[in-house]
């Protein structure tokens, strides 16, 4: 198995010594270049587990396997697209994309990689562009371009399109379905969008809350494009709802207790 999620626990100490549980007995097995979304309510740990195959977080208890390799810091076979792009406000479209790739090849050869990528994510005529002058969303681009351009096995993408408006996500989420089909990559996608996680995945591991743990792990069997069979994300969708209906509601009856407290 590509990825391997052994026994994942994950336990935070607060200035008072409480223990505050967020992921308990994590474990899963994703394929090669499959498409993965881990779906679940706020606060369910699904950011801190992806942040965990990065190598960005250690986990309390338990291991992550990537390709026979343990995870114990961040990777080049690892790449990671955040919710917000992080690009450098002073250097271009190009630049950002170039810049991780400074030390793996000469000038040439990135510059020719970043065209190569930027065109995939239909950036070319942005090249010399610098971030301010552009959207969200063509930040986001960027930012995928750029994990792209390093050609990590595994694309780590946590929630990266949902600060943006309901019109440009859904014009990433075919750019990014189709980067996947001529990539092949291996993609750990973080949403809380039940309609997102449907229409981009192969399959979706459904998350509970306090503690972290997963409740369910749905293959996606419907044909792409998704948008072509409505009965049957319709179905899904309203089977996933119910699924989290019971977890939403204990983060929001925790939240008013203790606003109730406070």
């Amino acid at each position: 198995m590509f990825i391997e999620i052994q026994h994942i626990n994950k336990i935070y100490t607060d200035k008072d010594n409480n223990a505050n549980t967020v992921l308990e007995d994590i474990n899963l097995e994703i394929p090669k270049g499959q498409f993965v979304s881990i779906l679940g309510p706020s606060g369910c740990g699904k950011s801190t587990l992806l942040s965990m195959i990065a190598g960005l977080t250690s986990a309390s208890s338990g291991g992550i396997v990537v390709d026979g390799k343990s995870v114990q810091k961040p990777g080049k076979d690892r790449g990671m697209v955040f919710q917000e792009a992080a690009l450098f406000p002073w250097m271009t479209v190009t630049e950002n994309v170039v810049f991780p790739l400074r030390k793996e090849m000469n000038k040439k050869q990135a510059i020719e990689r970043a065209r190569h990528f930027l065109q995939m994510v239909q950036l070319s005529n942005y090249a010399s562009h610098y971030p301010h002058e552009l959207s969200g969303g063509m930040q986001q681009r960027v930012s995928i371009a750029r994990s792209l351009a390093m050609d990590p096995a595994v694309l780590l993408m946590d929630e990266p399109f949902g600060a943006l408006d309901e019109q440009t996500r859904s014009r990433l989420h075919g750019q990014l379905e189709k980067i996947w089909i001529d990539t092949q990559k291996t993609i750990v996608f973080v949403t809380h969008s039940i309609q997102e996680s449907i229409k981009l995945s192969d399959r979706i591991v459904v998350m509970g809350t306090r503690p972290g743990t997963v409740i369910a792990d749905i293959e996606v069997d419907i044909p792409r494009p998704r948008d072509e069979h409505k009965q049957q994300v319709a179905a899904l969708e309203e089977r996933i709802m119910g699924l989290l209906k019971g977890e939403i509601d204990k983060v929001i009856n925790e939240e008013l207790a203790y606003e109730a407290r406070s």
